[in-house]
């Protein structure tokens, strides 16, 4: 009996592709593995580009059977995932001009930098200040040779040179930059010069009072003792202002040619500036005059020598100088 009379009690239902039975599984079909999506390679930052050599065959992808193409309605499988297609396009990259190393275009545009890159220093200047930063640098360079040929003929044994142009030798060394010694002929000091001062102050009321003796040397002396780096003022601007004094001076204490007055004058001035910082006149009061008085003291000698020397101090008391009132306030004038 057929199944599909009238009479027939069979159950009906769809029926399957190929009029197979709804319970029954289709037949597996094989699917065509998916292309491997080819990679891009970059170019390398420097230097020639490596050959590769000739591209090898894979073969055709599958000897199966392609699949059935899928219909409009049909949805593609989730686990094969999205189809890879080709890639379409050049790579594109800077432009590289030519005689450029390959991977410099890249490097520069990574980078951001110039090929030149910014000026620095001098070189960023105008040509104007080029011009006068060179001016500048000219001169000093002429200073310094001329200072340190003078120091030279000062401190160099008597030659043509320095009898020639003593006098623009001595103008240029004193006072501010004396030197206490020869060349090949060192001269060490063998003598303790103390310098002290005291002064007359001017009192707001009009009276007058004597300070006591300021022993300035022992002043520097305290600064320079434990110090490692102490100042060129402090080891010998109260030293060589006594020595220039003495040198253009006489046992009289008057001076001696036209350097005298000028020793005067700076010795007087330092003095002065060593009293203001010690506020040796008070608030209200004013410096009048001063008077500068030296102790010696010769070194004694070694215990193993036989040579005799006075230990006893020999003072020189110089006689008041006036100060002037552009100077009561600090030795400036």
């Amino acid at each position: 009996m057929n199944a599909n009379d009238d009479g027939s009690q069979a159950r009906r239902g769809p029926a399957g592709p190929s009029g197979s039975d709804p319970g029954e599984s289709p037949p597996a079909t094989e699917s065509t593995p998916p292309l491997p999506c080819p990679a891009v390679v970059a170019a390398p930052a420097s230097g020639p580009a490596t050959d590769l050599g000739p591209a090898t065959d894979l073969g055709p992808a599958s000897e199966a059977d392609p699949a059935p193409e899928a219909g409009p309605g049909d949805d593609p499988d989730p686990d094969l995932g999205a189809a890879p297609g080709p890639v379409t396009g050049p790579v594109t990259g800077p432009d590289v001009g030519p005689g450029t190393a390959p991977g410099a275009a890249v490097a520069g545009v990574a980078t951001g930098g110039s090929v030149g890159g910014p000026r620095t220093g001098v070189a960023a200047l105008s040509l104007r200040y080029r011009l006068g930063a060179a001016l500048a640098l000219a001169v000093v360079a002429i200073g310094v040779c001329v200072h340190l040929g003078m120091t030279f003929l000062h401190v160099a044994p008597a030659n043509t040179v320095s009898k020639e142009h003593g006098e623009a030798i001595q103008q240029w060394i004193y006072p501010e930059f004396e030197q206490n010694w020869k060349l090949f002929a060192p001269n060490p000091l063998q003598q303790n010069i103390s310098l002290q001062v005291r002064a007359d102050i001017r009192t707001a009321d009009g009276g007058v009072r004597t300070t006591r003796w300021y022993d300035l040397s022992a002043e520097d002396g305290r600064a320079i003792d434990g110090n490692l780096l102490p100042s060129h003022t402090q080891q010998n601007e109260l030293r060589r202002a006594w020595d220039f004094f003495v040198a253009t001076h006489d046992d009289e204490n008057r001076p001696v040619g036209g350097r005298g007055a000028l020793s005067e004058s700076y010795l007087r001035r330092i003095v002065v500036m060593r009293l203001d910082r010690a506020d040796a006149a008070g608030p209200g009061d004013v410096v009048d005059r001063v008077q500068v008085r030296s102790r010696t003291t010769n070194v004694p000698p070694p215990e193993w020598s036989d040579e005799q020397v006075s230990t006893t101090p020999v003072d020189r008391t110089l006689p008041w100088w006036p100060v002037p009132e552009d100077e009561a306030r600090g030795g400036i004038g």
